[in-house]
């Protein structure tokens, strides 16, 4: 994610600081490319995935300390015997002294922009865009050298979920999605959820078009506390081009029952396929807010990438 983003604007320039970003990785790494932890003397922000690998990162970034602000050097680990792993795969890592004078591209940087980092022989300078196209590296070959970039978009792509239900549900789904690669849109009807952060209410007469406004790759979830809307919320779903998930909360009579009333009023078994009821993990079958909210992000979060 981009807490890293935070940990630099909070520690550098205050206290020297090593920066350990995962630069590429193949085969059964702990922790995928773009992944970073922040080092001090003393204290250690974030992890690359534990174990002998960070053991081994953390002191090489320590070491680093003792080197000139800006400087930088490139490290490959197999996670094989010499570091008493047994995962298999390989990493290569970048490891730099933070320079603080070279901190004016955070101010721009920001979920899903594009990172630009080109090592200079003194630092690695970065600047911020939303038009480069990412690099594909690899954790074997040539290490970058002075001169090289490195692009790379900033966190992960934030699926959305169109959230509509404020009550008991609602709020744990958004709750357990805030540290999740997740973007929030949440709506209800009713004027006693104004006071809820994130919850825009919206007139019933104008629902479906918040449905309608979904992108493609939207999750739709509906759990509203009517029946009746969540009827107008799922045909105005499946009257539109398919998201990436539809999904009813409720139990497999209320889906069938749906289905049923779906098909009279028109709509096709192809764009009824396109709705999933009951939501959640198949398996999972706690009725308590929490429960049926990690289920259903357990559920977004197996849905291809896009």
């Amino acid at each position: 994610m981009t807490d890293w983003l935070d940990w630099l604007r909070a520690v550098a320039g205050k206290e020297a600081c090593a920066l350990i970003s995962i630069v590429a990785s193949e085969g059964s790494a702990p922790r995928g490319a773009g992944t970073r932890m922040l080092v001090t003397a003393d204290t250690l922000h974030g992890t690359i995935g534990g174990g002998q690998l960070e053991y081994r990162a953390v002191e090489q970034a320590r070491a680093i300390l003792d080197h000139p602000p800006g400087h930088w050097r490139v490290q490959d680990y197999p996670l094989g015997p010499l570091l008493g792993q047994c995962c298999g795969g390989r990493v290569r890592l970048l490891i730099e002294h933070i320079a603080p004078t070279a901190m004016d591209w955070l101010a721009d940087a920001a979920d899903e922009r594009i990172l630009v980092s080109t090592f200079m022989p003194d630092r690695v300078e970065r600047h911020v865009n939303d038009h480069a196209i990412p690099s594909s590296l690899s954790a074997r070959g040539d290490r970058p050298r002075t001169g090289d970039s490195v692009v790379e978009s900033i966190g992960q792509h934030r699926r959305p979920i169109y959230l509509f239900g404020a009550g008991h549900v609602g709020q744990a789904i958004a709750r357990h999605a805030a540290n999740l690669p997740f973007r929030l849109a949440w709506f209800d009807t009713r004027p006693v959820f104004e006071t809820i952060e994130g919850v825009a209410v919206v007139p019933e007469a104008a629902i479906e078009q918040c449905v309608a406004d979904a992108p493609d790759d939207a999750a739709i979830l509906i759990l509203t506390h009517d029946h009746a809307l969540d009827y107008r919320l799922t045909l105005a779903a499946v009257r539109r081009p398919p998201c990436a998930f539809t999904g009813l909360i409720g139990s497999a009579t209320k889906g069938a029952r749906f289905h049923a009333r779906l098909t009279r009023d028109g709509i096709d078994a192809q764009a009824r396929a396109h709705l999933t009821s009951p939501i959640g993990v198949p398996g999972v079958s706690g009725k308590e807010p929490d429960v049926i909210a990690i289920a259903v992000l357990a559920q977004l979060l197996q849905l291809r990438a896009v």
